[in-house]
């Protein structure tokens, strides 16, 4: 069938054809923003779950609401290369300069300003990109202590005065939130909190690896009282089904049912992986209907592109002994794997693994659903393990 006309779309962050499976969310989202745009208190939101279940395609829909609510939106994506003060800085300046335009020159804005040159100039961010402005002098003794952890809190107040003055509400989005270091995180906690105590709008949306909660508990003991944390999991067969149906059938191409259901048990239910899935049976297909035979000649193509495209680059950045650490892991199964049976196949003291395995947990490859318990945060990475070292000589 034309290639043009494939309504799938495999890809990082590219929204499906149909967004299936969410509405939970996505109704807690709009409840979230309506009452913060009415000065009621609400728990803002951090998205938690694995690799390419679609945790940035929900938080740009949610953007999306919350612009068509009139809020003004900041969105990130947090990395390990560059701290949370130099990411928002740039946008937070812009965001100041959108309010300012709402009715010209405030006081509340032009504090806003001002508080943000101190912040920038305490933590000594460079100026090159960030520049507030030759006529704002900064506030003394406003953010300019140079502890990020009591100078966000103090900027993020500004900021929320001059939204409340401006009669206008902001919407922060941090994707890949999980890579924020300790101090960052409780320091974007503490300005929540803030701002809830003040009843300022402000609202948080934030998406990470299922490992999230536990790092904002660790960080602050009352992130619980503060945030939501829904869980974006893997659709159920019937949302699975409606996800790869609709879109064809919008365009007069039809699944037959074994040809879903194969796909179901291939993917898990793992919207990424469906869209691959989807894609490459669209373009093997001759014409309507897709068939199980289509699905099954298609497995091959999307096997190796998943190989090369999604699983290699984070297979690449591990060294020897993480490999060796989660090919163990592939070695017992799918599930969560107690880290002692997954020293016993390595033929090594259970002591002995912790250093490789807090490693891994940092570069997000794997989390602990229970104590104890290891799993992978990327879907079927335990088959690829296994094609990328088929070799491998368990010493249980």
């Amino acid at each position: 069938m034309d290639p043009i006309r494939n309504p799938f779309a495999p890809g990082a962050g590219a929204p499906p054809p149909e967004l299936v499976g969410r509405d939970r969310i996505l109704e807690q989202a709009r409840v979230l923003l309506g009452r913060i745009r009415q000065r009621r208190p609400e728990k803002s939101m951090l998205l938690t779950g694995l690799r390419g279940v679609g945790k940035t395609v929900l938080l740009n829909e949610i953007e999306r609401m919350a612009l068509a609510a009139e809020y003004r939106t900041v969105s990130v994506e947090a990395h390990e290369e560059k701290p949370l003060g130099a990411l928002l800085v740039p946008y937070l300046r812009r965001l100041l300069f959108d309010l300012d335009r709402l009715a010209g020159a405030g006081e509340k804005v032009r504090r806003g300003l001002a508080v943000l040159r101190s912040f920038v100039g305490a933590l000594q961010l460079t100026m090159n990109d960030v520049t507030i402005g030759l006529d704002i002098d900064p506030e003394k003794g406003s953010a300019d202590s140079g502890d990020l952890e009591i100078d966000l809190p103090n900027l993020f107040v500004a900021i929320g005065e001059a939204a409340e003055d401006r009669g206008s509400a902001v919407a922060v989005l941090v994707d890949e939130i999980q890579y924020l270091r300790q101090k960052e995180l409780g320091a974007l906690i503490m300005a929540m909190h803030k701002l809830q105590q003040r009843q300022l709008p402000i609202l948080l949306v934030g998406a990470g690896l299922p490992i999230l909660p536990g790092l904002a508990g660790e960080s602050k003991s009352y992130a619980e009282r503060l945030f939501s944390f829904p869980v974006v999991g893997a659709l159920s067969e019937g949302d699975a089904a409606k996800a790869l149906g609709d879109p064809a059938r919008s365009v007069g191409v039809v699944f037959e049912a074994p040809a879903l259901a194969e796909v179901f048990r291939l993917t898990r239910g793992y919207p990424y992986f469906l869209q691959e899935w989807g894609y490459q049976a669209w373009n093997r297909a001759p014409s309507s209907p897709i068939t199980l035979k289509i699905v099954r000649e298609a497995t091959e193509v999307v096997i190796a592109r998943l190989d090369q495209n999604f699983f290699r680059v984070r297979y690449d950045r591990l060294t020897p002994s993480e490999k060796n650490f989660m090919r163990a892991m592939a070695d017992l199964g799918s599930g969560p794997q107690r880290t002692g049976d997954i020293a016993g196949v390595l033929g090594v003291k259970v002591t002995s693994v912790g250093p490789v395995r807090a490693k891994l947990i940092r570069k997000g490859m794997i989390y602990s659903p229970a104590h104890g318990d290891m799993a992978f945060t990327v879907p079927l990475f335990d088959e690829f393990m296994i094609r990328a070292i088929p070799e491998f000589q368990s010493r249980a």
